[in-house]
């Protein structure tokens, strides 16, 4: 790849002019938030920000610890994010790569951010606050699909929740199917695998048995 092709070339990352370094310089470009923005912030949960909550199939979890900062897709039916009360959220955990890094951080550091999106819509909603992992038996057997209990419930207390504006799916076309790339030009993940474990793994085999083995593992 050539990569002087992919824009503006930076020899010395550390070098780079015109760095905002200071909220003063910040708040000289940007100027202060308008009345909307916030008084969308709120610290529980109304129904209108539950309805967010309820339809959404996808949220972006982001976590940080003593090894970084991390951000994991959540995905599952619409609703898997249970409201417990205005200030309370609990999200189900289920199978996956085992790697655990959002879990780890929040043993470290409680705090989390969520962010719910719906497809169709182009508002999103933000929650931040402090998460729990809990193994409970009969909490995790309360988020079974197809019999399978959550390996974990994560119980977020909330600190802060409002909505984020469409502009960011409006400028993505996020939901237009027109603008949606064909998975075939993208590299597989099989194919990633193969040239990071230099050839280690096979990358055909491992895309070939990746649908079964997805679906065994679904849940």
């Amino acid at each position: 790849m050539n990569w002087k092709r992919r824009g503006f070339r930076v020899d010395n990352p550390s070098e780079v002019s015109g760095l905002v370094t200071t909220v003063e310089q910040l708040e000289a470009l940007y100027g202060q938030p308008g009345e909307a923005s916030l008084v969308k912030e709120l610290d529980h949960i109304i129904p209108e920000y539950a309805a967010f909550i309820e339809a959404s199939p996808f949220v972006a979890l982001a976590t940080g610890g003593p090894e970084g900062f991390d951000c994991s897709p959540r995905g599952d039916r619409p609703g898997f994010t249970r409201i417990v009360d205005p200030h309370t959220l609990m999200m189900p955990d289920r199978r996956g790569n085992n790697r655990a890094d959002s879990l780890k951080n929040i043993i470290e550091d409680p705090r989390v951010g969520l962010l719910f999106l719906v497809p169709g819509s182009g508002t999103t909603l933000r929650v931040n606050g402090r998460a729990r992992i809990s193994i409970d038996a009969d909490l995790c057997g309360s988020f079974a699909v197809e019999g399978k209990p959550a390996r974990s419930v994560l119980v977020v207390a909330v600190e802060k929740v409002y909505f984020q504006c469409a502009r960011a799916i409006h400028r993505s076309e996020l939901w237009n199917a027109e603008r949606h790339v064909d998975p075939k030009s993208l590299p597989t993940p099989g194919r990633i695998l193969e040239v990071a474990s230099r050839a280690g793994i096979d990358g055909a085999a491992y895309d070939q048995e990746w649908p079964e083995r997805a679906k065994k593992s679904m849940w």
